[in-house]
């Protein structure tokens, strides 16, 4: 069975694992932007309360053009918003310091597209949770999918919590304070977690 999914930037706990509960996975390419989706957003559980973190885009957000046409707007420096919220939400976090070079300087790079860095930090997290699965990309946007591909495009959305037979559950870096915030970003998992979080997907299966 294959997977058919859309990218996200720094995508949901949620949407990781189920990465993980497939070989093969297949990212969609040529659909038309969606908004009110992860693609240009994600969140993170602060002292305060969750932040959102969102990317700009060139002409805004209600554009309908295809996903892999859409550019990243700088006027803002956005970069440095993001990086310094992430400072201060995981300074203390166990495994925030063998991540965050690496992952800084991809941010800093100055992607002109937004699917370009989706792409770049999908691999990114992929690489550091050392998953073993069958990357490709789909050269057009199939309406109907065919046999053996699970279709979960446009189906990890913000306020819409799939249910799954398992939350992920790990110690967070103010749970103490605001108490455990589930299906946040793979950063907060992975800068909490480090190696293990591999082992919390594969020990929680919960194929949807």
């Amino acid at each position: 069975m294959k997977l058919l999914i859309d990218y996200q930037y720094f995508g949901t706990v949620n949407y990781y694992k189920i990465l993980f509960e497939f070989k093969y996975i297949e990212f969609e390419e040529y659909e038309r932007y969606q908004k009110g989706s992860y693609r240009n957003r994600t969140s993170i559980p602060g002292a305060n309360g969750l932040i959102n973190l969102s990317v700009p885009l060139q002409n805004g957000r209600d554009q309908r053009s295809l996903f892999k046409d859409i550019k990243i707007a700088y006027k803002e420096n956005w970069v440095l918003q993001h990086t310094r919220a992430l400072d201060a939400c995981y300074r203390r976090a166990p495994f925030y310091e063998y991540y965050r070079d690496s992952l800084f300087t991809i941010l800093a790079s100055q992607e002109e597209y937004l699917m370009h860095l989706d792409k770049k930090l999908m691999q990114w997290v992929l690489k550091m949770m050392k998953a073993q699965l069958e990357i490709s990309y789909s050269s057009s946007y199939q309406v109907h999918v065919e046999e053996g591909v699970k279709d979960a495009r446009n189906v990890f959305l913000p306020n819409q919590m799939i249910a799954l037979n398992d939350v992920v559950k790990y110690a967070q870096v103010f749970e103490d304070r605001n108490g455990f915030q589930p299906n946040m970003s793979i950063l907060d998992l992975l800068f909490c977690c480090g190696p293990s979080a591999t082992g919390l997907f594969l020990s929680n299966n919960s194929r949807f």
